[in-house]
């Protein structure tokens, strides 16, 4: 079984920079999700890296999220840079991994930007 642990959430101005982290324990990760839900919409994929390192992200967010991971620690980074309000919201790992593989889900980490 695969436990995430998420952190880096919090309060942020308007065109300012955050960083979340989510750390997966268990065996091999496949993949590495970022999702978002913001207040009253659907969660919303932000961006992927593979165990190949190959990522992939929202056309809204190519410039201005970056991901990054430690393999040996199983843990993926996000940069977010120019931060708008409107993307205030709960941010979700999800993972693809463990024997045998399965889907699991971090607990959120809320970001808010607001001036």
């Amino acid at each position: 079984q695969v436990q995430l642990v998420e952190s880096g959430g919090g309060l942020v101005q308007p065109g300012g920079s955050l960083s979340l982290s989510c750390a997966a324990s268990g065996s091999i990760i496949y993949t590495m999700n970022w999702y978002r839900q913001a207040p009253g919409k659907p969660r919303d994929f932000v961006a992927q890296i593979t165990i190949g390192a190959r990522r992939t992200y929202i056309d809204s967010g190519k410039d201005r999220f970056t991901l990054s991971k430690a393999s040996a620690k199983n843990t993926v980074y996000v940069q977010m840079n120019s931060l708008k309000p409107e993307a205030t919201a709960v941010f979700y790992c999800r993972v693809f991994g463990g024997a045998p593989p399965l889907t699991y889900w971090g607990q959120g980490a809320r970001v808010s930007v607001s001036s």
